[in-house]
């Protein structure tokens, strides 16, 4: 049986958790989120708990089994409170700033570039050189935190560019120079 599939999913007070056939919807205080499962996996609520159950031992079943109870782990969590990325961007002129709901990013090049975030996500950047983003769905807060930095990625010989806070670059060392002829 799989490991993160067979745990019960807790479900907090002040979370709302509906199950209809394969439709999965969560209330909390952060937001709603919906969700539909594969038809194979089987879902109920007992108590305060989520548990996922799967038909069979195929490796399909088996892989869809830890995928759907971390699904709707992520979906509970998030409906209770925000996920967050953290961005930080390095570089001399490189900043951030809001326009509105909208990113504008001043990271080298000619033009500035703007991002409109989706529906449900927040941004805030509290310096010029730091961008926080937070949502209820990790998955649109990671696709677009994945977004922004691929804007201008780290690059490895001064790391000039946007980066995770917790990222690490690796840094190369430059052109070693042989002296002239």
């Amino acid at each position: 049986m799989s490991r993160i599939g067979k745990k019960p999913v807790e479900i907090p007070a002040g979370v709302d958790v509906t199950i209809d056939g394969s439709t999965i919807t969560v209330k909390g205080s952060k937001g709603t989120l919906t969700r539909t499962i594969h038809q194979k996996m089987s879902v109920e609520k007992k108590d305060n708990e989520i548990i996922v159950s799967r038909p069979d031992d195929s490796n399909e079943s088996k892989a869809l089994h830890g995928l759907t109870r971390s699904l709707i782990h992520n979906m509970v969590v998030g409906a209770n409170e925000n996920f967050k990325k953290e961005l930080e961007i390095n570089g001399i002129g490189y900043r951030a700033e809001l326009q509105g709901k909208n990113l504008n990013l001043k990271v080298g090049y000619s033009h500035d570039v703007t991002m409109t975030p989706p529906e449900g996500i927040t941004i805030e950047v509290p310096a010029p050189n730091k961008i926080v983003i937070s949502g209820a769905d990790k998955q649109k807060v990671g696709q677009f935190a994945a977004n922004v930095r691929e804007v201008r990625p780290p690059e490895p010989y001064k790391g000039k560019g946007i980066k995770y806070v917790d990222e690490h670059i690796r840094r190369k060392e430059g052109k070693a120079g042989k002296g002239g002829k």
